[in-house]
């Protein structure tokens, strides 16, 4: 009886949520989990309801792990926007379907602003009118502003007839709250997921094993490469008046390349175990770093976000169909909403203003700057001006304030001498292997990556087996002591 209930409580404390330890792609508790769940899947997968219902509940269950009992915010959300937009529907007056639009949408972004942005707007009141200000205790639950998004999205176009509105509440629940995309993206919409929902259609082999390439991948970049580089980053953006300028510049470029890493190293997983289950999530990055400029990048960056700003926020303003003046406006105002969006802090905010200037500045330049004869000397000057300039935007990102934003440029442009290579080499040989090897694996040609793609598909299992495990042997290497959080899942 005692050897029961030591059993039971051991169960149920690696079950619980732990605010500490929230369940992650990354951890070994999800992998050990999906094995179990992959085959129940299968076996269910022609039964559609009943596949859905068992999915709905290991996709609230991996919430629940990551995030508490908020996974019940994520049914009410679900529940009511899509009654709203079964309302919106059948309504014949404009009226109404104005009001139940503005009603989820206030809703929505009500519950998004309250999480993620209280202690940031009490914070600046205390900053203009004064008081004393105690941040709320809140725990921001993993992924609300990807899913928040993604059903903006549904209703948004339910209300301007792009879509019909599933009748079957159980279909919306399963998009919602569907586990791949429910941390940190890809904000896949109702569009281009209800319909493969409809069809069910089982996964093809090459879907299957091309999942699994994506996974790996997303292992790979997540847990060996932007974990390891981390752990130099956060030395030195911690204290940044500690180290040289040539050292800051290290940990700009490794920053720079981390963030990459860690973002569409989820975004391969999620896209990956997707297709293992026979969805197409799309695609979320396309090597942004090969960009020419700062437009292109946004067209590679973080794709799904990049289009639903476009799409929800920008075109709704106005887009470029109020003249030029206005056109830049919208793309400024779209751009600070993007930077907000990451994070609760001024930092963000001009992140986000870094941004949309560049490409407004891009946008009045383009006439003159498509005279320039391509060659390799003027792409390679543009990819170069490029790089720098969102490097340099990602130092505010990573920066906790302005201030250490402040000493961390400073510190590259007053104290950076080149005499400090060899003995940073020398010291960090092993860092600056795997950087130079990242940069060079992201330059790799598409049609490479592509092939590789297409041989470990049709690569006996035995090989599989063999490159799988090499992974793992990576991954246990370069460790660090406890597992990593996933960067945008705090946004």
């Amino acid at each position: 009886m005692i050897l029961n209930a030591i059993d039971i409580n051991q169960l149920w404390s690696l079950l619980a949520f732990n605010r500490d330890e929230p369940m992650l792609f990354t951890s070994g508790l999800f992998w050990a989990l999906f094995l179990i769940f992959l085959p129940l899947y299968a076996l269910l997968k022609s039964r559609r309801t009943k596949m859905m219902v068992f999915v709905i509940a290991f996709s609230l269950f991996f919430f629940y792990k990551s995030s508490g009992w908020f996974f019940l915010l994520l049914v009410a959300t679900s529940f009511i926007d899509w009654w709203v937009a079964q309302f919106i529907d059948s309504s014949k007056n404009r009226t109404e379907r104005r009001i139940a639009l503005t009603v989820s949408l206030v809703l929505s972004l009500s519950v998004l602003l309250f999480f993620k942005y209280s202690n940031f707007v009490m914070s600046n009141l205390e900053a203009l009118i004064g008081g004393n200000f105690q941040p709320l205790d809140l725990i921001l639950p993993v992924g609300i502003s990807f899913y928040t998004f993604r059903t903006i999205s549904y209703v948004v176009d339910v209300y301007k007839g792009k879509i019909q509105p599933t009748d079957d509440y159980i279909d919306y629940l399963f998009f919602l709250s569907y586990f791949p995309c429910l941390v940190a993206g890809p904000i896949v919409r109702a569009c281009d997921f209800m319909p493969q929902l409809q069809e069910n259609k089982p996964a093809t082999r090459e879907m299957i094993y091309g999942g699994l390439w994506l996974v790996m991948l997303g292992i790979l970049k997540k847990a060996v490469f932007a974990d390891y580089i981390a752990q130099y980053n956060d030395i030195v953006f911690g204290n940044p008046t500690g180290y040289t300028g040539f050292e800051l510049l290290m940990a700009v470029l490794g920053y720079t390349m981390q963030i990459y890493c860690d973002f569409s190293g989820y975004s391969d997983m999620a896209i990956g175990l997707g297709s293992i289950m026979g969805f197409n999530l799309g695609i979320n990055f396309n090597y942004p770093y090969r960009s020419l400029n700062v437009t292109e990048f946004w067209r590679r960056w973080h794709i799904t976000l990049s289009t639903w700003l476009r799409d929800y926020v920008y075109i709704p303003l106005g887009g470029n169909r109020k003249g030029t003046v206005r056109r830049y406006i919208n793309l400024m105002v779209t751009m600070l909403l993007g930077g907000l969006w990451h994070g609760a802090a001024w930092t963000f905010v001009v992140w986000g203003a870094g941004h949309g200037i560049a490409l407004c500045a891009h946008k009045l330049s383009k006439t003159w700057l498509d005279r320039i004869e391509s060659t390799p000397v003027s792409r390679f000057i543009s990819w170069l001006l490029t790089f720098s300039f969102v490097a340099f935007l990602w130092v505010f990102f990573r920066a906790s304030t302005f201030q250490a934003a402040g000493q961390v440029i400073s510190g590259i442009f007053t104290d950076f001498e080149w005499a400090y290579l060899p003995v940073f080499l020398e010291r960090r040989v092993t860092w600056c292997v795997m950087l130079a090897l990242i940069y060079g694996l992201h330059f790799v040609p598409t049609r490479i990556w592509d092939k590789m793609r297409d041989k470990f598909i049709a690569a006996p299992w035995v090989v599989k087996l063999l490159i799988f495990v090499l992974l793992i042997q990576l991954v246990l290497q370069f460790a660090s002591a406890t597992v990593q959080p996933f960067l945008y899942s705090q946004f």
